[in-house]
């Protein structure tokens, strides 16, 4: 990401561990938090024959569901390589490996080889990222329908912690850094994109907005 990260700068934060104890909590639960949000509000707009495009999907569980409820295609792009091995695996016990394809890159750089798809989501991505502007229109610039994101509510309590969540990365140099953007940012670089705020979701930590063309 211009500014913060290229493909293996975040492998010890989003490490292999974390990502076999995200695929361990799919197998045993399905979708928590906010996957499950956005698989819910997407369900309700329809899924049938879309296509999805997912940047930092992880190993990919909200793309799984997607695709077993209607959705034809995925794409996901991801910074970190750790996701990897557990994602296939996850992939391979679904036998959806024709239908989705994965690769790791900076999408805001490689924003021109990702192809365009119905539904873009960036789920707890935004607040990754320095310049909200390029990743958000970059984002709208690839949906042909429908884009939603997740990320932080702009509340003292998020700034607070933000300030304690880039203590370690700072420590052990990681160039891994918490955002809190303006929500008012993230509105704006999609609506200039042609693109229309359908739904707010707030809650104390995270909220959920829902564009739409």
């Amino acid at each position: 990401m211009p500014g913060c990260c290229e493909v293996g700068d975040l492998d010890a934060i989003f490490s292999p561990s974390r990502a076999e104890s995200d695929a361990r909590g799919y197998r045993k639960k399905g979708l928590a938090g906010q996957s499950r949000r956005i698989f819910r509000a997407l369900v309700a707009r329809g899924l049938q024959a879309r296509t999805v495009l997912e940047v930092g999907g992880g190993v990919g569980a909200l793309q799984l569901e997607l695709l077993k409820h209607g959705a034809s295609h995925a794409t996901n792009i991801e910074l970190s390589r750790s996701y990897e091995p557990s994602a296939r695996r996850l992939i391979d016990e679904e036998g959806l490996a024709d239908r989705i394809d994965r690769r790791n890159g900076d999408f805001v750089a490689d924003a021109d080889a990702v192809a365009a798809a119905d539904i873009v989501v960036l789920d707890r991505v935004v607040c990754c990222y320095p310049d909200v502007q390029a990743l958000v229109s970059a984002a709208a610039d690839h949906a042909h329908d429908v884009l939603v994101l997740t990320f932080p509510v702009e509340r003292w309590w998020m700034r607070a912690g933000r300030e304690l969540i880039n203590v370690w990365p700072r420590i052990t140099r990681s160039r891994f850094r918490f955002f809190v953007h303006p929500t008012r940012a993230v509105i704006a670089a999609a609506e200039s994109r042609g693109m229309r705020l359908m739904s707010r979701d707030g809650a104390l930590v995270w909220q959920m907005l829902l564009f739409a063309r």
